[in-house]
């Protein structure tokens, strides 16, 4: 009887310290796995693989690292989207710094309204521009909500750059120049919209890049002028 008793007690003492040991390890591996997920790669880019040989935009390179930002930030990646992005490089053959890519989910003139989301890597400039009334459609009214990173948003109002040496306009925006320098710096879930109709207004991202939702009454291409007027 009683070696049945140390034997009971052996056995339970061999299962107590299994559990505990399994217990322990996957508390490991999930520790590991969280370091791991919060160790992300940083987003890099040269100007230079976004132009061939001969200066040509690779627009295929661009959405190569979009897509390696929105995969950065956890942007829902839905079937199609790659397909959907149009991007811009202003013709400067400067994206690295100086260019645009968005997709519009709706653009409805009958009832006017439209909504896009605007990415922008690491340090880019959305050049300066202003929209108008054109093609029956009114003057664009607009509020961008930052989703993911961040984003310098500027427009009229008083100088305020002095308080943001990081914003630098790259010399082949107007030769480094632009009409509006109030600057509203807005992260992830901050909203800022279009102070005055007409008003010129620009963007740069933060180091991480940003993703924006555009919200607006409606958009009209040709009703878009740049201040530098090698852009439009």
């Amino acid at each position: 009887m009683k070696k049945l008793c140390l034997l009971s007690v052996l056995l339970i003492t061999i299962l107590f310290n299994s559990c505990a040991n399994n217990s322990e390890k996957n508390k490991t591996t999930d520790t590991t796995e969280e370091v791991n997920e919060s160790i992300k790669k940083e987003l890099n880019f040269t100007n230079e693989q976004f132009y061939d040989a001969d200066g040509q935009f690779l627009k295929e390179k661009a959405k190569d690292a979009l897509m390696e930002m929105l995969e950065y930030h956890n942007y829902p990646v839905f079937e199609g989207l790659r397909e959907k992005i149009w991007l811009t490089d202003y013709n400067q053959g400067n994206y690295a710094e100086l260019g645009l890519a968005s997709i519009m989910f709706v653009n409805n003139e009958e009832d006017q309204y439209m909504l896009m989301d605007i990415f922008l890597l690491p340090g880019q400039m959305l050049g300066e521009h202003m929209h108008f009334a054109a093609e029956g459609n009114p003057v664009k009214m607009e509020g961008w909500l930052v989703r993911h990173g961040k984003s310098y948003i500027v427009g009229v109002g008083e100088n305020n750059r002095d308080q943001f040496p990081q914003v630098v306009i790259p010399q082949s925006h107007w030769e480094g120049k632009t009409t509006t320098n109030y600057i509203i710096e807005a992260n992830e879930g901050d909203f800022a919209s279009l102070a005055e109709a007409e008003s010129p207004h620009w963007q740069m991202a933060g180091p991480e890049g940003v993703v924006i939702t555009e919200v607006g009454n409606v958009h009209t291409n040709s009703g878009v002028l740049r201040s530098d007027p090698k852009m439009n």
